[in-house]
């Protein structure tokens, strides 16, 4: 366990690397100024099993290992990705030309029977290929709400709100894990090129494993792209689109995107598990609830602006994204 405070002490213009075993009240502002400068931040002491993670990874290149044919048989049509497989080349970029050189795979919350929430929520399927894939991937799901609701105290810390003040907006809320495979790129140009094009995420928080491998890059405000480049088993958490509405964009949904290393690195496979943690489909993105509820000059100014966004549940939200991301 990392407990140095000078370690958590950003560089001046560096993002934020902190531990998440800290109190939230010694972390909050140095990881709040970074998601308000960069829109991301490091997470050091996460508390997700390196033992549980390392099993996920495996599992993770097994599936992807298997035949085309078998792994399309768990593409949902007309799912819009949410659950099972989404093959090669079928995500792009909102306003791309092209798209995405990956596949992937997505877990979701599995809710019972007759849950008031259920209609927005499919059942996760299971690929009967890779033994023990369900209850590995169950127990991770629930690892990244857990890092992710501790990340989000602190956020509300550093906003001037209650710690508790996220709880009930993310409860059943609607979060994916994906796990990613950018399959080796053989061409001539495959150092530098482009395998997930620049875009921002969709929802609340996105909590990143796999970072450590070189290509994952964010844009600046000076309009330069800076590479994120994590300690090994750290998370890279990014501010999503929802959070950047509901705060009027205090906190930045930053554009980012992954390229192809260089070197001897530049024919390999990636793979990393990003965890897109979501409000409840019925949650109001509304600035000036938020603002309401903030006794900081953050709330202030959050307030002034909540008129530039019109209020829009989770749901339509993030459906009107999904069609603009060939999704749904």
């Amino acid at each position: 366990m990392t407990d140095s405070r000078t370690a958590d002490t950003a560089r001046a213009g560096a993002i934020a690397s902190v531990s998440l075993d800290r109190p939230l009240e010694d972390i909050a502002d140095e990881l709040g100024r970074s998601f308000a400068e960069f829109g991301f931040g490091v997470i050091r002491d996460h508390g997700i099993d390196a033992g549980l993670i390392a099993r996920a990874e495996e599992m993770s290149k097994a599936f992807f290992a298997l035949p085309e044919a078998t792994k399309r048989a768990y593409k949902i049509e007309g799912g819009g990705g949410a659950r099972g497989y989404t093959p090669f080349g079928t995500e792009k970029a909102k306003d791309a030309k092209v798209h995405d050189l990956k596949e992937f795979w997505h877990v979701g919350r599995d809710l019972p029977e007759g849950h008031a929430l259920s209609d927005f929520m499919a059942p996760n399927i299971w690929p009967s290929e890779v033994g023990g894939f369900r209850e590995t991937f169950e127990d991770l799901y629930a690892a990244f709400e857990t890092a992710g609701a501790r990340v989000l105290k602190a956020i509300a810390l550093h906003l001037g709100l209650e710690r508790d003040f996220f709880e009930p907006t993310i409860a059943d809320g609607n979060s994916v894990m994906r796990l990613l495979h950018y399959p080796p790129m053989d061409r001539a140009d495959a150092e530098g090129a482009i395998r997930a094009a620049a875009h921002g995420d969709i929802n609340t928080i996105t909590l990143l494993l796999g970072a450590e491998e070189a290509g994952l890059e964010l844009l600046t405000k000076q309009g330069e792209w800076l590479a994120v480049d994590p300690p090994a088993g750290a998370l890279v958490v990014n501010i999503g689109d929802m959070l950047e509405r509901l705060t009027a964009g205090r906190l930045r949904s930053t554009t980012h995107r992954v390229v192809n290393p260089r070197g001897e690195a530049a024919g390999r496979a990636r793979y990393s598990m990003p965890f897109f943690l979501h409000f409840r489909p019925d949650y109001l993105i509304d600035p000036a609830s938020l603002a309401a509820a903030s006794d900081s000059e953050s709330g202030a100014g959050i307030a002034a602006d909540s008129a530039s966004y019109t209020p829009i549940t989770a749901h339509d939200f993030l459906m009107q994204r999904l069609r603009e991301i060939n999704l749904a």
